[in-house]
């Protein structure tokens, strides 16, 4: 078998509180980053909405204009501040999401940016399930009322070690779109997420490791952190699971970051051991990634 993964690489996973003022957010974002990078990171994942606080009312003010590509830096500042981080990194960079707002139809997206260690976009992902639920007497929350569906999945080619699946959030709940990735060659899936003080505890880790067992990659998902005097309550706990499902990494509801080891060596171990890549009975049920065995 190929090398899915083509040589180690130390993943961090930046847990930010992001407030009110963009501009004090972007400036944590890199500091936390560039301590990632000196502790050896070579691949550094930010929060879902890591530049603005998470909530519809918050959507549209912090909005920025990403197309067309590139921005200028008054159109997109945090695009500039990632790819200016990465580059000072020099680490490949997933940008957490944004709020994006596409200036020729208006509308509204979240939106993760991914840059290389040049400080070269090299990946887009526009969330595609929105997170549309009613939990009776604990959570409603509508992103529909604000935000469109992006209509495309995300896989991105990091050239040294090889391919990571992208998807944001409530994204991690279809696991098609992971069995997708998975079988077109990604060794890592890449969740920025802000779940909630409900959903959290339920479903965060369990979600995390389904997807690791189902498809024998690593999972990295990145939260917020948990700021109780704001609107949303994120979760926390970012975590990294292996290709066994196990938790290598996780922190705790603060602010800080969580790192882990990646290696080919298990990836092929665990697909040795188990070996459902080979078991699979598309006699019997379709392959939603249309990719040959």
């Amino acid at each position: 078998m190929a090398s899915l993964l083509k040589k180690p690489l130390k993943l961090a996973l930046v847990q930010l509180a992001s407030g009110a003022d963009k501009t004090v957010n972007l400036s944590n974002a890199r500091t936390k980053a560039l301590e990632a990078a000196k502790a050896g990171a070579s691949l550094i994942v930010l929060p879902e909405c890591f530049n603005s606080p998470y909530g519809t009312s918050y959507f549209p003010k912090y909005a920025e204009t990403l197309l067309p590509s590139p921005p200028t830096k008054e159109q997109s500042p945090s695009f500039h501040s990632l790819s200016s981080i990465a580059a000072e990194a020099k680490a490949y960079l997933v940008g957490g999401s944004i709020p994006e707002l596409d200036a020729t139809t208006k509308k509204y997206y979240n939106t993760s940016l991914v840059f290389s260690p040049s400080g070269s976009l090299i990946g887009t992902h526009r969330k595609t399930h929105l997170f549309d639920i009613d939990i009776p007497g604990k959570i409603t929350f509508k992103e529909s009322e604000v935000l469109s569906p992006g209509n495309q999945l995300t896989v991105i080619d990091l050239p040294e070690y090889g391919k990571i699946g992208l998807s944001i959030c409530y994204d991690i709940r279809f696991p098609e779109a992971a069995m997708i990735a998975a079988r077109k060659g990604a060794f890592l899936l890449v969740y920025p997420g802000a779940f909630n003080l409900t959903t959290g505890p339920l479903h965060w880790s369990l979600l995390a490791r389904a997807r690791a067992v189902d498809n024998q990659v690593y999972v990295a998902m990145c939260s917020p952190a948990r700021d109780m005097s704001s609107t949303y309550h994120a979760y926390g706990h970012s975590l990294v699971a292996n290709p066994s499902a196990q938790v290598l990494s996780e922190a705790e509801e603060s602010e800080g970051v969580v790192y882990a080891d990646l290696d080919n060596e298990t990836l092929e171990g665990t697909r040795k051991g188990i070996p459902i890549y080979t078991q699979r009975r598309f006699d019997l049920y379709p392959d939603v990634s249309g990719e040959k065995a």
